[in-house]
């Protein structure tokens, strides 16, 4: 039995150093999946503290080989072996559930994500301009919206087809996301419609904005190339924008966009290519 002792206790030692190096694999994928920082310099840290660790074991186990002549010198080798374990198990829970808060997270952004323009859907729109109404009324802050909508956007379709047209909303989508303010939100609402909430936003100040936004979409052009693969065609497009605020009149998230509505139509009505307020 003392014989076996050294076999036993250095077989712990280099079962917990196997055990160790396993533990890299789990913290290098998640150290390869996070961005450069503060958090992935830490988990490259720990890789380097576990290397660190089964050097360690490997000297203890070379040094201490024959030192083991009694079953108490086990328990040394026993907590080395039973700390790697926990190593192991805890690097691999930590990837798995980093995965599944990713994958989470993944499938939470499509459910709000509008998949063509890579902005908000109208589900995601209706819940947050909600929010937004009843935050304004309860601080007595004010709130603005605008709806967009693209001019003569069936012409573009039966001019170039539909394949153009998707890209005409995803490059129009990304000019006014590009326009507006960080605390402001856009959405699309439907076909080549889009609403953007302002919070914090008077009517008034708002309309600037909305003169800006529609200025910048007028002056953009989207490059394609013609159908003999040569030529380059340049499509510019126009928007009109119907602006509408909360006011003692109007108080909820409907009213907000039915008034922004009628002032989208007399942006239409008198020529497109405008700003209308409500």
């Amino acid at each position: 039995m003392l014989d076996t002792l050294p076999l036993l206790g250095s077989g712990f030692v280099i079962c917990g150093a196997i055990l160790l190096a396993m533990a890299i694999a789990p913290v290098w994928k998640l150290f390869s999946q996070l961005p450069t920082g503060g958090l992935r310099y830490s988990w490259g840290f720990l890789i380097l503290l576990i290397l660190f660790f089964i050097v360690g074991y490997i000297v203890y186990a070379q040094f201490n080989l024959m030192t083991f002549s009694q079953p108490l010198d086990l328990v040394v080798p026993v907590i080395f072996f039973c700390g790697a374990i926990f190593v192991l198990v805890v690097c691999t829970l930590s990837l798995k559930t980093t995965s599944d808060i990713m994958q989470m997270n993944a499938l939470k952004q499509e459910n709000i994500t509008d998949p063509l323009t890579d902005i908000f859907n109208r589900r995601y729109l209706e819940r947050r301009l909600k929010e937004e109404t009843q935050k304004a009324q309860s601080y007595s802050n004010p709130l603005s919206i605008f709806l967009i909508d693209i001019d003569h956007f069936k012409i573009i379709n039966d001019n170039y087809g539909h394949q153009i047209g998707d890209l005409v909303l995803k490059n129009i989508a990304q000019n006014i996301k590009m326009s507006l303010r960080e605390s402001d939100i856009i959405a699309r609402y439907g076909g080549e419609e889009f609403i953007v909430i302002l919070p914090l936003t008077q009517v008034f100040t708002s309309y600037t904005l909305a003169e800006r936004l529609r200025t910048v979409v007028e002056n953009s052009k989207l490059a394609i190339p013609s159908d003999t693969g040569i030529d380059i065609i340049s499509i510019g497009v126009t928007v009109s924008i119907g602006i509408a605020g909360l006011t003692s009149e109007c108080k909820d998230y409907q009213c907000l966009i039915k008034n922004a509505d009628t002032a989208l139509y007399q942006a239409k009505q008198n020529g497109r290519n405008q700003v209308r307020m409500a």
